[in-house]
């Protein structure tokens, strides 16, 4: 199994290289799991990675492989007292579909309940069907809200929300 952890400041700009290669352009194509025919812009300023990486409300998990190197992400934070938000899960596009993705998912999943948290949303563009069912499967059932997409695009993008209790265990 590869080791997952807290990441830290130090892990800025290769969880912000992961996270380009795994969700936009060329590199991302060579996944399942990309925006790239999608998007074309940044996935997320470098600001970003670093300002949740010192946010106390955030847990950014790194999984990394035997050499060190960052291969995964996920990013769970704290929404208020009971709700989490799971974020930027993320596989190294040519280690996708190898069982890493679910592990990164119980990961933070735990690392929820370890926060004091009840239950997990998320938002998917509502286009990425085959991403939804994944998450589906895993105890994620959409909730029927739908949230608007922070850019304008043409055609228009749109968020489905999908939530998961978390029990005690």
């Amino acid at each position: 199994m590869t080791a997952i952890a807290v990441a830290s400041t130090h892990d800025a700009e290769e969880l912000k290289q992961l996270l380009e290669s795994a969700y936009r352009g060329d590199s991302a194509r060579k996944g399942w799991n990309h925006e790239a025919d999608l998007l074309d812009d940044e996935r997320v300023p470098l600001e970003e990675v670093e300002r949740m990486l010192a946010d106390p409300d955030v847990a950014m998990l790194a999984a990394r492989n035997d050499a060190g190197e960052i291969i995964g992400c996920v990013a769970v934070t704290r929404r208020d007292e009971q709700l989490g938000y799971l974020g930027m899960l993320c596989v190294s596009p040519t280690l996708q579909s190898g069982g890493m993705g679910g592990q990164l998912l119980a990961a933070a999943e735990h690392q929820a309940r370890e926060m004091g948290l009840g239950a997990m949303e998320m938002t998917v563009i509502s286009q990425r069907d085959t991403l939804i069912a994944w998450y589906e499967r895993r105890g994620y059932p959409r909730t029927g809200e739908r949230r608007p997409f922070p850019v304008l695009r043409d055609p228009p993008l749109e968020f489905v929300v999908l939530e998961k209790r978390l029990d005690a265990s």
